[in-house]
């Protein structure tokens, strides 16, 4: 992140002070293993394998100073790792979640496939009508197996860790200000290791280029007849 801001270091120097204020990451603990569930639905028998391939949606809930019940709604693209939503409000119905989903559908595209718990908002029967008119298909993972979900759930993870265990929030608009910059943070200015240190936008934008060369190379190969030839009819996200 340095280098990259134009900051001239030495890395044992970065090191050694990372070190002195006590920043480095935790030494490693044994892990538990687990087994992955039987759910051929969970993130490792059915992993995204591009854009827009899976996203995947859940719930948290923190409080508010006077004890009220604050909910949130992230939705992540778990190949590009970017947070596409992350919605604050008391309760949250299945409608709700239908909206928000409406209006990513509206100006990113449809997802082939979304995978999420069955939490009574996800598996309500008006929200599986409009996603099969939608043509997403639906993953639901077994109960009691959050790691079937794995990739949000870390997600979640670090959002409690830098935002919700550290920030006491007075109102729902402050929370949803709050959680818009964080969001923003985690996008566009926080490289991510599983990306080789790319920002999850940056990883995207770079998919979205490479994707859109394709077309434009595509558009100028000629038919054996000597027409050029059109790009196949695609929707683009």
């Amino acid at each position: 992140m340095l280098l990259g801001t134009g900051w001239r270091v030495n890395f044992k120097r970065v090191h050694r002070l990372w070190k002195q204020e006590h920043l480095q990451v935790p030494g490693k603990q044994r892990k538990r293993r687990r087994f992955p569930g039987q759910s051929v639905n969970g993130c490792v028998r059915h992993r995204a394998l591009h854009r827009n391939h899976v996203w995947s949606y859940d719930f948290l809930v923190d409080r508010t100073e006077d004890g009220r019940q604050l909910k949130l709604l992230v939705v992540i693209d778990e190949f590009t790792r970017e947070c596409l939503a992350a919605e604050v409000g008391r309760t949250f119905t299945s409608r709700d979640v239908m909206l928000t989903l409406q209006y990513l559908l509206a100006v990113r595209g449809a997802p082939e496939h979304i995978r999420s718990d069955n939490g009574p908002e996800f598996i309500a029967k008006e929200l599986q009508r409009w996603l099969e008119r939608a043509a997403v298909r639906t993953l639901y993972i077994q109960k009691a197996s959050p790691w079937e979900n794995g990739y949000v759930e870390s997600f979640n993870g670090k959002l409690r860790d830098e935002l919700l265990n550290r920030e006491l929030f007075l109102s729902v608009p402050e929370a949803r200000y709050v959680l818009d910059e964080w969001r923003l943070e985690y996008n566009h200015r926080r490289p991510h290791g599983s990306l080789n240190w790319q920002t999850p936008a940056a990883y995207a934008a770079k998919l979205v280029d490479r994707q859109a060369g394709t077309f434009s190379a595509a558009s100028c190969v000629e038919s054996p007849v000597g027409a050029t030839r059109l790009p196949p009819t695609q929707h683009m996200n």
